[in-house]
């Protein structure tokens, strides 16, 4: 019998772009928050002039101030949404707290709801060609309009930054693969050891024939996109701890330390931050102290970084969040799906428009580090409802692979995301028994699929199928 031949793990040239996310040298003293959007709005009113003399040459550019009724103009400034049912802190001050009910939907659009331009100068209510339902605020754009008798602007068009320069991407002859996961939430009620012990058995290797064991030999690196582990709201609403519970507290990280020590000893682990992970609350946040991690922390191949984070393998760019800012513009705009939310914070340019109206952020005074100046070639947002991919073409040849990532500890998914030369190529591996409804729109495709004792899962043709089979 031969001996099967061992197998060595690719290699990727990896680079950390997580500097401009660092607060560290930053010093709070009490600034507010308008230095942020006078900022952004310097930074995109460049942009936009510089797209003016093209797309509407014989336009003169003004200010809220310089403008004159009747008179075609461009405008450029920062939107605000003016919502009638956007929470405010004074709600449950109000008289009148009977006829408008404190209630919390998960969006809170209104027929009502009008958008308003601003700039240094001044600001004017904004009407016509311009859906109110796809902006939130924060952005910033130019409007080709004109003032009416009534002081509102009467927009025509509206002139957005579009996608940013994209580098070019080197050619590669290898296959190589990188792993996403989010919403693990080590220590819920939905999280299952069982289903991501699996996940990490077949990355490393430790399951699976020669044939998957060579596949797994290709993934490069996986990150850990935010939400790893949950801890119960009663520890941390805060109060005091009685002294028998504070062990609890750190029982879901230990374990989660525990499962990530076995995956960085293979190969290399990004580690990001969630909005329910013991990291500080507002964007961007901070990496995960490495002392919560005792095991894994030993191991150079851990990375604990920042959210957003934004890295590249091979020249291949990735950026990405924990979510935050994706369930944020869910709450205040509209879309066909989440993937159009992403869409919009590469055309805009800014991946927080709505911080940090809606959506906490760090006082920054001299810099907006959300404006996006490079597009990325891989996108993707971690913690949401289901799995989507698309493949996001820009006019200069851009192409961008946008992914949006399940809840591990619901949909039992991760995302598998080709990193080289063609990364429009991207696949899904499934824990969750059954018939695979989840995947589409991938040029390339896997599912692990593993039921529970007993139980023979289902191919997406009907037929039965081993729960330990890679189809490709």
């Amino acid at each position: 019998m031969p001996v099967p031949k061992p197998m060595e793990r690719k290699q990727a040239a990896y680079s950390n772009l997580d500097e401009r996310y660092a607060i560290q040298g930053e010093k709070y003293q009490g600034q507010q928050y308008s230095h942020i959007y006078f900022t952004r709005l310097r930074h995109m009113r460049n942009l936009l002039h510089a797209l003016v003399p093209s797309l509407k040459p014989l336009l003169p550019v003004t200010t809220v101030l310089g403008l004159e009724e009747g008179k075609d103009c461009i405008l450029v400034g920062t939107l605000y949404k003016h919502m009638k049912l956007k929470p405010s802190i004074l709600d449950e001050y109000a008289k009148e707290r009977s006829a408008i009910p404190l209630v919390k939907p998960h969006n809170f659009m209104h027929p009502d709801d009008h958008l308003i331009l601003e700039d240094e100068s001044g600001r004017v209510t904004l009407a016509g060609a311009i859906p109110t339902a796809a902006f939130v605020t924060g952005v910033v754009v130019a409007l080709h309009g004109k003032e009416t008798s009534a002081g509102n602007f009467l927009v025509e068009d509206v002139l957005e930054a579009g996608l940013p320069p994209q580098t070019a991407l080197s050619s590669a002859a290898e296959d190589k693969y990188v792993v996403f996961v989010s919403g693990l939430s080590v220590g819920s009620d939905t999280f299952n050891p069982l289903q991501f012990q699996l996940l990490i058995d077949h990355v490393t290797g430790h399951l699976g024939d020669e044939n998957e064991q060579s596949i797994a030999s290709n993934i490069v690196r996986v990150v850990v996109a935010g939400n790893s582990v949950h801890i119960s709201p009663r520890f941390v609403n805060g109060q005091t701890v009685a002294s028998k519970d504070q062990s609890r507290i750190a029982e879901p990280i230990k374990e989660l330390d525990i499962m990530l020590t076995q995956l960085v000893a293979s190969l290399p682990v990004d580690m990001m931050p969630g909005c329910h992970d013991p990291a500080n609350f507002s964007l961007p946040q901070q990496p995960l102290h490495r002392c919560l991690f005792s095991g894994a922390s030993t191991y150079n191949t851990f990375s604990s970084c920042s959210n957003p984070h934004q890295f590249e393998l091979d020249s291949v760019q990735f950026l990405g969040t924990s979510g935050q800012n994706i369930d944020d513009l869910y709450k205040y705009s509209d879309a066909k799906d989440k993937l159009e939310f992403m869409e919009r914070t590469l055309r805009w340019r800014h991946l927080a428009p709505t911080a940090p109206n809606s959506l906490g952020c760090y006082p920054y005074t001299d810099k907006d580090p959300f404006l996006v100046e490079s597009c990325p070639h891989v996108y993707f947002v971690g913690n949401q409802d289901k799995y989507e991919t698309r493949l996001l073409e820009g006019p200069e040849k851009q192409k961008v692979r946008l992914i949006s990532i399940p809840r591990f500890s619901e949909s039992g998914a991760a995302v598998m995301q080709w990193s080289q030369a063609q990364p429009n190529l991207c696949l899904i591996a499934s824990l969750q028994p059954g018939p695979s409804s989840t995947i589409s729109n991938c040029q390339l495709e896997m599912l692990f699929d593993f039921g529970p004792a007993g139980h023979i899962p289902h191919n997406r043709n009907g037929k039965e199928e081993r729960t330990d089979e890679i189809r490709l």
